[in-house]
Parts: structure tokens; C-alpha cells; sequence
């Protein structure tokens, strides 16, 4: 079983509007993502896990420690989980993106697995960099259950490819800070069982 979770809460995702962090960007959690990160790991506290592995930013990082440290592994950095390369549109927001560079904004936002951030990366370019890590995982694990803690994008692309969504349609995933998504690993097939599951993270918990 992989259990697939976006990091926790940075200040760049409270800011209003959210401002793009790829792997250009490296803060640390807020105190609202260290809360989700710890809740997070409590929700999974009761279950048989075996590895946990994150990206190497410190949100994906912070946000795995405390699941890795309440199962006695290790939480292992993995450079092919990192986020999308943003490009010149780190640490910028959609609307005034919009404004300001509409023409590549409609071309990404029409298809991004073919038209990149700007200076940045393609979705189908994090496909090809991620699927390799996911297949070597799970088969290092079959018959186990394992932690990933990755970002928005390369969590998107990964469940996509997992329910035959097409690459283009697939910023319409909706990944929550600390979702957790569940995926079955079975004879080299997945299968999406849980997306993008929050309940763990009600404010009176």
C-alpha cells in the first residue's frame, strides 16, 4: 500500500493569493504545517508502515519526520520526488501572471503536460522523472506498506497517471496540504483506492 501525502502548509500556501513554490523555493513548514504534519502522523500512527520517503525540500521533509519518527524508520530524501521547476514564476501569483504574461499563462493552463511554467518544467517532464522513482518503490516494497510525502504537482502527475487521467487535465486533481491518497500496488498494477482524504486535519481535532 502507498500512501501518498502532499507536504504541509508553507507561508507562500497561506499567503493570499498563494504565491508558486517549486523546487526553486525551499521554506520550511508554518506552524499551521508543522500542526498538519503532526496530525498526519497520528492519523497514521495505527498502520503496519514499513519506509517513508520525501522529497528533499524541507516542507516535504519537516512534514515526513514526524510520520517516519512514529514508525522507527528513517524519513529518506529522494532528489527525483522534488517539485516542479516553476521556472521565472517562483514565488508569483496566478493573477498577476495572468496579467502580465497571458499568453504563456492560457498556453500552460490550456495543456501543461506540453507547455511548461515559464523557464520551467512541462508536467510531462515531471511524469518522466517521477515514474521511475514510484515503479523502483513499490516494487522495493511489494507485500508492504509505504509513505511518500511529495508536492502538488508531483502528486497530481502520479495519481493521473495511476486513474488514466489525462496529463493535461490533471491540475483539476485537487491536493490538499497533508491529503493523504491511498493507492493498492498489486502484480505491477496500481489502483486508486483514497484521494486526497482530510478529515485528520478538521480544525476541532
Amino acid at each position: 500500500m502507498l500512501y501518498l501525502i502532499r507536504h504541509g502548509a508553507t507561508q507562500n500556501n497561506l499567503a493570499k493569493p498563494p504565491l508558486l513554490q517549486g523546487s526553486g523555493a525551499n521554506p520550511d513548514l508554518s506552524a499551521e504545517g508543522h500542526q498538519q504534519a503532526e496530525k498526519t502522523a497520528l492519523q497514521l500512527a495505527h498502520l503496519p508502515i514499513h519506509a517513508v520517503y520525501s522529497s528533499p525540500l524541507n516542507r516535504a521533509m519537516q512534514t515526513g519526520s514526524p510520520i517516519a519518527q512514529s514508525h522507527g524508520v528513517p524519513c529518506q530524501s529522494l532528489p527525483g520526488l522534488i517539485e516542479v521547476d516553476v521556472g521565472r514564476w517562483q514565488d508569483r501569483h496566478w493573477e498577476e501572471i495572468a496579467t502580465n504574461e497571458p499568453e504563456a499563462y492560457e498556453n500552460f493552463i490550456r495543456d501543461p503536460a506540453t507547455y511548461p511554467y515559464a523557464e520551467g518544467e512541462t508536467f510531462e517532464d515531471v511524469s518522466r522523472r517521477i515514474q521511475p522513482v514510484f515503479v523502483q518503490l513499490l516494487e522495493r516494497h511489494l507485500g508492504q506498506s509505504i509513505v511518500v510525502i511529495g508536492h502538488n504537482v508531483v502528486n497530481r502527475v502520479f495519481l493521473a497517471h495511476v486513474a488514466n487521467i489525462p496529463l493535461a487535465k490533471s491540475r483539476e486533481i485537487r491536493q490538499t496540504n497533508c491529503g493523504i491518497n491511498v493507492i493498492y500496488h498489486r502484480k505491477q498494477k496500481n489502483q486508486l483506492v483514497t484521494m486526497n482524504a482530510a478529515f485528520h486535519l478538521l480544525k476541532d481535532q
